[in-house]
């Protein structure tokens, strides 16, 4: 297993970006993206096979879809912080004409995008047909899909459910951020869903649990995922916490589409640890 601790500070620094991505053009989603750092830089460097030289088919590797798109900051920082393009290039978030825009897109061609996401509800689908690809041309490995639990209300994800049992995708992973929040409230107040373990287990999925704030929980079941062929498609049910890390944005929906204050910034900043060096950006915050 990998040094749990260095995963830890790289999930810190992507916690910095994020806030520093966000706060820089006043425009973004940073509660769902703090929560799920510690998730993908487990997945990004730790558990998946990939290159960051980047070919829109993975074949012969581990992929990954963003299906809640909206919280592609942390995506863009773990894949700049994995190699994918330079980091610098995170200062570039949602302006004008940049790779990085508020929903990850294909036609700028930012390397380790394969799918424009954002358009909730279509990420599973897409995934699906990934991994059943993988099945008929022999490769082995596993497609991991991301999606958050407002997103569950989308009747898309329902139809990709039944889809992949039918066609026995072991070789998909299935990620339910349930964090309890979305962007009108709690998703008990907006559209209860009941339990999502009993849902995709009645679909014929094998469903699993982790806690996805706990880097050696996420790292362990993951990896157990990446080797499992039981002829069942995964969905983990992940219990993360939006905002996690920042003491006044965590547990509140409120922070699910809004960007910090200069002193909100300043004082996020000064609850997350700087470990790898902060990008460059127009406007240095100092805590």
């Amino acid at each position: 297993m990998a040094d749990i601790k260095e995963l830890k500070k790289i999930a810190q620094q992507v916690r910095r970006d994020i806030i520093r991505e966000v706060y820089g053009c006043q425009s973004g989603h940073p509660g769902g993206a703090l929560g799920n750092a510690d998730l993908l830089v487990a997945l990004y460097f730790e558990v998946m096979k990939h290159d960051p030289s980047f070919n829109m088919e993975a074949e012969g590797e581990d992929a990954f879809f963003l299906s809640n798109g909206h919280i592609s900051p942390v995506f863009y920082s773990v894949l700049a912080r994995s190699g994918y393009f330079p980091v610098e290039e995170l200062k570039t978030f949602r302006a004008i004409d940049s790779r990085l825009q508020g929903h990850p897109t294909t036609h700028e061609g930012l390397p380790g995008v394969r799918v424009a996401s954002g358009s909730l509800g279509q990420g599973v689908s897409v995934a699906c047909g990934m991994a059943l690809a993988k099945k008929m041309s022999g490769d082995d490995r596993t497609v991991f899909v991301l999606t958050g639990d407002g997103e569950q209300q989308e009747g898309q994800i329902w139809e990709a459910a039944l889809f992949a049992p039918d066609k026995k995708l072991d070789n998909l992973v299935l990620i339910v951020d349930d964090n309890g929040q979305q962007i009108d409230g709690s998703t008990k107040d907006v559209m209860y869903m009941g339990s999502f373990a009993d849902k995709y287990k009645a679909f014929g999925w094998d469903v699993m649990k982790m806690n996805g704030n706990d880097m050696e929980e996420v790292v362990t079941t993951l990896k157990k995922c990446q080797t499992k062929r039981n002829g069942q498609p995964t969905c983990i049910v992940m219990q993360t916490e939006m905002g996690m890390g920042v003491d006044f944005m965590m547990g509140s929906h409120h922070w699910h589409g809004k960007a910090p204050s200069k002193e909100q910034a300043i004082d996020a900043l000064g609850q997350l640890e700087e470990t790898l060096g902060d990008f460059p950006a127009e406007e240095e915050l100092v805590p």
